[in-house]
């Protein structure tokens, strides 16, 4: 398991990086990792996923030649599970817009709602609750730097609140069950809703399709996809996803996680710091 790599993928926000050590929010939970953390420790194993068959799943997308370099590259990225309302506000935050900004904007909004912690010398916000989001006025989240995301980020938080969404329910549910009910949330597309469910909820079929996805899909696999839409569409969306599903298997989220980490270091893209 590759701790940088894991952490700098696109898949999570409130960390940043002193010496040689990581520091995160996950929820409730404050985690101080390096390189050489226990692995024994249960949060830890919950949250890097060390009770899937990382050989298996590897065994398996390597029969895709492409992606047998790329996580030849990356052979320790691995997928998160994450705290369902932190992932799940996090990414409604994070449309249109790049990683430092959606990293800044989380910031504030965990100084401005979150608990106050101190550890190990530093200073930590947990991620607020859902009731503090949604009892708070559009104005102060506002305040956060959210613009137009900020009614989103109020009526996610009382779906939530008053139980519309229930993440427990939504693990037991099918991929496309649970899709479905995300994307009731005023604010959650199909896009959104996948990085939840496969960042928090376990579904590993999940596969987040944007523009970097799309370029990838053109540039490595245009023979097998035959790609020649230029944005995606509701309708695209669904095909695409079923295609890519077809293709990578029950493990397409990983697919496209380790496709979508590849394409962005090839461009220089700036992760967290």
């Amino acid at each position: 398991m590759n701790l940088d790599d894991t952490i700098n993928s696109g898949q999570i926000f409130l960390w940043k990086k002193i010496n040689s050590n990581w520091y995160g929010v996950n929820g409730k939970k404050i985690l101080i990792l390096r390189q050489d953390f226990d692995i024994k420790n249960n949060d830890i194993h919950e949250f890097f996923r060390f009770g899937d068959d990382f050989q298996r799943i590897k065994k398996e997308l390597s029969k895709d030649k492409m992606l047998k370099k790329v996580m030849e590259r990356f052979p320790g990225m691995r997928i998160l599970r994450q705290d369902p309302f932190q992932c799940y506000i996090s990414f409604i935050v994070s449309s249109n817009s790049n990683i430092p900004n959606i990293q800044t904007r989380l910031r504030k909004l965990s100084r401005s709602f979150g608990e106050k912690k101190k550890k190990y010398g530093q200073e930590f916000f947990l991620f607020p609750e859902p009731e503090k989001l949604a009892n708070a006025s559009v104005n102060d989240i506002l305040k956060c730097g959210l613009g137009y995301r900020a009614k989103y980020v109020k009526k996610a938080a009382i779906a939530v609140n008053e139980g519309t969404i229930n993440f427990s329910s939504l693990k037991k549910q099918s991929y496309l069950d649970a899709r479905d009910d995300l994307c009731q949330v005023f604010g959650i597309g199909k896009k959104v809703a996948d990085c939840i469910l496969l960042f928090s909820l376990d579904k590993l079929e999940a596969v987040p399709l944007d523009r970097w996805v799309l370029r990838i899909l053109q540039k490595y696999y245009s023979k097998e996809f035959k790609i020649k839409t230029k944005s995606i569409t509701e309708k695209t969306y669904d095909e695409l996803h079923d295609k890519i599903v077809d293709h990578f298997g029950e493990y397409a989220g990983y697919a496209q996680q380790f496709l979508f980490k590849n394409e962005r270091e090839s461009f220089e893209k700036k992760w967290l710091g």
